[in-house]
């Protein structure tokens, strides 16, 4: 496919919200380009508590609108990418001292009813003495709230967004740092450089997405080359991984002594996922790490509930995120809007910039609407809104036949164990079919480099995925690293070091 002289569209960021609004843009017939510094998904949108989800606290904070809109979109992301969404149920156990239980009732009922729930069960009143719920909290736990909201891979989320733009024309370049970007004659004059191999591309767009999420500044500051810019928060969300607490397939919502929430969710089969922490963060956030401040408080906070206590012992993982919030002025960290803002820099003769600020990983498809009417004002419009009823890739089954799928692939793979038939569906959904192609046995899948984890698949997600590193596969595209030890994850590395240059570039193609 030839390249437009000058793009309509210029991405910076290959987060969710950058991705997302790649794949809107060019599946209404806008040219785009995106480039991202590192990987897919390698900051703020691979470290989310991974929920798909109204946010329950927003109420507290009145940010009605956001809720709303977060509730709404839970079934619309659900149906378009069941393979890597699902619905979990949640469990509040009511604690005595903390919110009271009518305000608890009364904000249930408004997440039941302004959101257009229409497959997901509603909200129900636990006995934690009778119910399995209970079992692996502490007994002064009488009684609890179970509702719903959604759970999703975050880093697939993003790259099956950039794979469907790809499909569709998008040019998707990672490892690629913009290094300049400035106007000329109602254009912009883009520098990428390829920091792999150090070639540098001059790329013409006639509008750029500013998508950098916790470098959105820096982007204007160093890159554009405005000055005085500050109109994001950082603020820091840490997670803590233990080996499972629990074999209930629900998640739990516990509140906290001082106000803020934690969850604690079933994860990668084996696993228990507890977080997040809320705190200003000031630095690079490449260089954030979880504090023992976090640490301790997690564990401390999970403690309050489990029977058996969270000890900093039991941390098989961590990670920790920053979240590029607009400044709204907030006292606390936890009270800054999760809300997104978008702000249009397109004085009259000008190449415009937009500029994205906030928002949650529930919300990216109407966050992208949202771009594309800013974008149709500045460019004019092409094609209409599309992606509330488009499966993305791997999602072309109905939302409820997941267990179907997984079965399917087993029948046409006799070979798979059942677990990893059900692995491969979950992050490829009917895509596994062609990672696995004319494969009859295990050994037609290549290397296993332990876990279950086939060099047929890694060869893929190099071919496809814009996997380039050992930390890209284990760590965004599977989370094999939870199971493999240093010295396969080093194996991992040597093998991919080894492949020809050429296959790492497939996926940009």
């Amino acid at each position: 496919m030839s390249r437009p002289e000058i793009h309509d569209i210029f991405v910076i960021g290959g987060g969710i919200n950058g991705c997302g609004i790649a794949r809107d843009a060019v599946g209404r017939g806008y040219s785009v380009y995106l480039a991202e510094m590192n990987d897919l998904a390698s900051g703020t949108s691979s470290y989310s508590t991974k929920l798909i989800h109204g946010g329950l606290r927003y109420l507290e904070h009145y940010e009605f609108r956001l809720v709303r809109e977060a509730l709404m979109e839970r079934e619309v992301l659900w149906k378009n990418a069941p393979h890597i969404i699902w619905p979990m149920r949640f469990v509040l156990p009511y604690a005595k001292g903390l919110r009271p239980a009518w305000l608890i009732r009364l904000g249930l009922f408004l997440y039941d009813h302004i959101g257009g729930r229409k497959l997901l069960p509603p909200t129900r009143t636990l006995d934690m003495r009778s119910d399995v719920a209970g079992k692996p909290l502490k007994p002064m736990f009488s009684r609890a709230f179970e509702y719903s909201d959604g759970w999703v891979n975050d880093a697939r989320l993003v790259v099956l967004n950039a794979r469907d733009a790809a499909d569709k024309g998008a040019v998707i370049r990672t490892r690629a740092k913009v290094t300049s970007a400035r106007r000329d004659n109602g254009n912009w004059n883009i520098r990428v450089e390829d920091l792999r191999s150090g070639q540098v591309e001059e790329v013409k767009a006639r509008l750029i997405v500013n998508a950098a999420g916790p470098w959105i500044d820096h982007v204007l500051t160093e890159t554009v080359g405005q000055n005085n810019v500050h109109n994001v928060r950082l603020v820091q969300g840490s997670h803590i991984v233990v080996a499972k607490k629990f074999d209930d397939p629900r998640a739990y919502f516990f509140q906290n002594k001082d106000g803020r929430i934690i969850f604690a969710i079933p994860y990668e089969e084996d696993f228990t996922l507890i977080g997040t922490t809320d705190q200003d963060y000031e630095g690079d956030p490449h260089t954030a790490r979880i504090s023992q401040a976090e640490i301790t408080y997690l564990c401390d906070a999970a403690s309050e509930y489990f029977a058996e206590p969270v000890r900093p012992d039991d941390i098989v993982w961590t990670y920790s995120g920053v979240r590029p919030l607009y400044d709204d002025g907030a006292s606390k960290a936890q009270e800054a809007t999760r809300d997104y803002v978008l702000k249009a820099d397109a004085s009259e003769g000008r190449a415009p910039i937009v500029n994205i600020f906030g928002g949650k990983i529930t919300t990216y498809r109407r966050l992208a609407e949202s771009m594309l009417e800013i974008i149709e004002k500045q460019l004019g419009k092409k094609g209409k809104a599309w992606t509330a009823t488009a499966a993305l890739p791997g999602g072309e089954f109905e939302a409820t036949g997941f267990d179907a799928e997984v079965v399917k692939l087993k029948a046409a793979y006799p070979f798979l164990d059942m677990r990893l038939a059900r692995r491969l569906t979950r992050l490829y959904g009917t895509r596994a079919r062609g990672l696995l192609g004319l494969a009859k046995s295990e050994a037609d899948l290549g290397r296993n480099f332990g876990a279950d984890l086939y060099e047929a698949e890694v060869r893929y997600l190099v071919a496809h995925e814009w996997a380039v590193s050992g930390e890209d596969i284990l760590w965004r595209r599977t989370k094999r690293g939870l199971k493999l030890s240093k010295e396969q994850a080093a194996t991992l590395d040597e093998f991919l070091h080894g492949m020809s240059p050429g296959v790492h570039n497939a996926a940009a193609e």
